[in-house]
């Protein structure tokens, strides 16, 4: 049995519906006593971000043999658990990253001109032709240098963008100049992000690093919201330490309504620079493909952890 405990399906889902029985409870993921009773049963397991895959969830599923992940981010699992439990993860890494360039681009473009703006004053009557900027010629930093990070700066050469970036796994990327954490912050018109929720990243955005950035700058942040001190983000945008700020993800997600609602030079988006109708086909058939493949008792394309290691 395939068990899905999340927003997860589609066409290539659909197909594989004709080989094994699949089911499907969205809100799984909320209730983990619920979760670990579903999983007794389950030889494969898709999840998105929300549902937590703790070593504790592995150990209550004793027939089961791959994890799905839809998506990018790998902290929701406990890869080292799965493969200490024989587990294979597979997920879709890369398959949504020109979504996010995408959107990522589109959300600089608002703020540069001020499109959030315009559109509620217009709306209310008021025809204010203030001047915005052009992001043709700006810097552009970017954290983070791996497939969101690189499909983002292709998208970017059309503007004429001088590209700079920080990645400490990153070496000889072409058009990208990669430099310190610090040096992208003070050289950058617009820095966007795209980095893990790790020890090292998690509030390495805050108030001693915000100061380090240009006051007409923006920052976007399009990884994970940990990344990001949203308290201290607050005081800089009120401060006016940086010109505006796009936020994609958040520490809490949902996130409850709070002070950074109310900031205007601010644009706030549900976690969706991913997906895409494109994005989730790309997602969708490589998954539905590996899960096939190890319930074969075949090796995953796509898989994470040791299992990568024993496919090269």
């Amino acid at each position: 049995m395939i068990l899905i405990s999340e927003d997860v399906w589609g066409t290539p889902f659909q197909k594989l519906e004709g080989s094994f029985p699949i089911v499907r409870n969205d809100d799984l993921w909320s209730n983990p006593d619920e979760l670990k009773k579903a999983l007794s049963n389950a030889t494969a397991l898709v999840v998105r971000n929300r549902t937590k895959v703790t070593a504790d969830v592995i150990a209550s599923a004793p027939k089961l043999k791959v994890i799905a992940r839809a998506g990018v981010g790998l902290d929701n699992i406990d890869v080292k658990a799965a493969d200490a439990a024989g587990v294979v993860v597979v997920a879709g890494l890369g398959a949504n990253a020109v979504s996010v360039g995408e959107l990522t681009l589109g959300l600089a473009l608002a703020l540069l001109r001020n499109i959030p703006t315009h559109d509620q004053l217009t709306r209310q009557g008021n025809w204010q032709r203030t001047p915005g900027r052009e992001l043709s010629g700006l810097t552009w930093g970017l954290l983070g240098c791996g497939a969101t990070g690189l499909a983002t700066a292709k998208l970017l050469q059309g503007f004429g963008c001088k590209l700079i970036g920080f990645d400490p796994y990153a070496k000889n990327l072409q058009g990208i100049e990669l430099t310190t954490f610090e040096d992208v912050l003070r050289n950058s018109d617009v820095v966007s992000i795209h980095m893990p929720s790790t020890p090292e990243t998690n509030s390495s955005i805050n108030a001693a690093t915000l100061r380090l950035m240009k006051p007409d700058s923006i920052l976007i942040n399009v990884g994970r919201g940990e990344v990001i001190n949203e308290a201290d983000l607050i005081d800089a945008l009120k401060a006016k330490v940086i010109a505006g700020a796009a936020l994609d993800v958040r520490a809490q997600e949902p996130p409850k309504k709070a002070e950074l609602e109310d900031i205007p030079n601010l644009i706030l988006t549900p976690h969706v620079a991913g997906i895409t109708s494109e994005s989730q086909l790309r997602i969708n058939e490589i998954l539905a493909s590996n899960i096939l493949k190890v319930l074969n008792n075949e090796s995953a394309t796509h898989a994470v952890g040791s299992f990568k290691e024993s496919n090269k």
